[in-house]
Parts: C-alpha cells; sequence; structure tokens
C-alpha cells in the first residue's frame, strides 16, 4: 500500500509502528510512502550482540567520541547520502519531527568534531525501531550500534526491530522470526515503558565493549546495510 507523502503525519506513522508496520520510499525525490510489513522479520536479540575482538579493541582505544541525540538531522541525512535509498525526503523530515517529538533517537560516533557514524531508530513503550546506519571510516558503524545496544538493555528495551537482516546484521547477531512471532513480541514490548536517556547512564567504553553474547542467524539483504563512505 502507498499513500502521498504529504498526507502523512507523525501520529499516523506512531500508529503504523504500533500496528508492525514501516515506511519506505523508491528514492530521495518519490512522492509517495509504502507501508511494508515483512513476512520475516529481523530483530537483535539485546543480549545476543556479537563484538569481535577487534571491534572491542577499536571501542576500548578512545578513537571514537559517543555522542546522543546531539546532531540527528545529520546522521538521518548521511543514512540518505547513498546511491540507493528507501529515505525520500518527506520521510526524513517525518523523522525529524519525530525527533522533536522524542521518538526518534540518535547515536553518533566522531572522530573529533567530525561525524563519522550513526543509528538513529524510533521508540515506542519497549521497542526500538532501528531504521538506519552509516560509517565514513572502519567499524564506525558497528561501533555506534554496540553502544545503542548497551543503551537499549540500560533503558530496560525488550525489542529491537532490525526490520530486514542483511549479512552484516546477521554478522553482528541479528536473526529472523515469523511475522506472527514479531506482532508477538511488538505487542509484548509495547504494554511496557523504556527509557533512551536513563537517569545516571554514562558507560565507560570497555563495559560497551565487554557487552557481547552469541547468537546465529541467516543473511538477506535490508534496510539497515550501513552506507560506506571513505573520507
Amino acid at each position: 500500500m502507498s499513500v502521498p507523502a504529504d498526507e502523512i503525519t507523525p501520529d499516523i506513522l506512531l500508529r503504523a509502528y504500533a500496528m508492525g508496520i514501516f515506511p519506505m520510499s523508491d528514492g530521495r525525490e518519490d512522492p509517495q510512502i509504502h507501508w511494508i510489513d515483512p513476512r520475516r522479520r529481523g530483530v537483535l536479540p539485546l543480549d545476543g550482540l556479537r563484538i569481535s575482538r577487534s571491534l572491542a579493541k577499536r571501542i576500548r582505544s578512545g578513537r571514537f567520541r559517543v555522542t546522543v541525540d546531539q546532531d540527528f538531522e545529520a546522521v538521518v541525512e548521511a543514512c540518505a547520502d547513498r546511491d540507493e535509498t528507501w529515505i525520500s525526503r518527506r520521510i526524513q523530515r517525518l523523522y525529524a519531527d519525530l525527533h522533536r517529538l522524542g521518538f526518534a533517537h540518535s547515536v553518533e560516533i566522531r572522530q573529533g568534531a567530525t561525524l563519522v557514524g550513526g543509528v538513529y531508530g524510533v521508540t515506542l513503550g519497549a521497542a526500538f525501531f532501528g531504521e538506519s546506519m552509516f560509517s565514513r571510516v572502519t567499524d564506525a558503524s558497528k561501533v555506534a550500534l554496540a553502544y545503542t545496544v548497551h543503551r537499549l538493555r540500560a533503558g530496560g528495551f525488550r525489542l529491537f526491530d532490525t526490520q530486514f537482516l542483511t549479512p552484516h546484521l546477521a554478522s553482528l547477531g541479528a536473526m529472523e522470526i515469523s511475522r506472527a512471532d514479531y506482532h508477538r513480541r511488538l505487542a509484548e514490548a509495547l504494554t511496557l515503558s523504556a527509557d533512551f536517556a536513563p537517569e545516571g547512564y554514562s558507560p565507560s567504553p570497555s563495559l560497551v565493549a565487554s557487552s557481547a553474547g552469541s547468537i546465529s542467524g541467516s543473511a538477506s539483504p535490508g534496510r539497515m546495510q550501513p552506507s560506506t563512505q571513505t573520507s
């Protein structure tokens, strides 16, 4: 199903997420928004993130500076900056609206003052809907994901929805579940409360680097595949 983009409001978008569907467009200038409810859904178990030794070393190195919700629109813009994107300009504006309303968040990775990676998503109840991520230097998106998962666990989240499963996400512990199983997990998560900015939360790099798990999953194309650019 597609709907003219100018007819979608932030409230409609939130109601769609609560129903288990999410928006996509066919390009930056696409005037339509398509509602997607995949038969197989990607999720990342919050206790199942795989952190390799090399990634843990990179997190501990202090090479990156991590911020939260300081540059949301720049993260979305960077995620959309690729040859093919589902993030139309209207969808980008809707996410900016959700961010101002407190329902969308970003984790930013910086080298000095330069934004080099990040993740953004939407929150409802104890569910986090991961939308996209990007990386301009090696492992920046993986570092962002590790910090995001650690934050979600600390804030009481129960569901990390990656929507589709990409090879990149599968390598980090994501898996596929059926549509019915996903809707069951979503319904449960929506009855609970969680906080993306829990009081007093300030993890050290070593704590984030040690928060690893093990889970299996198969790979298929999807939308949280990071945009990789060199700089």
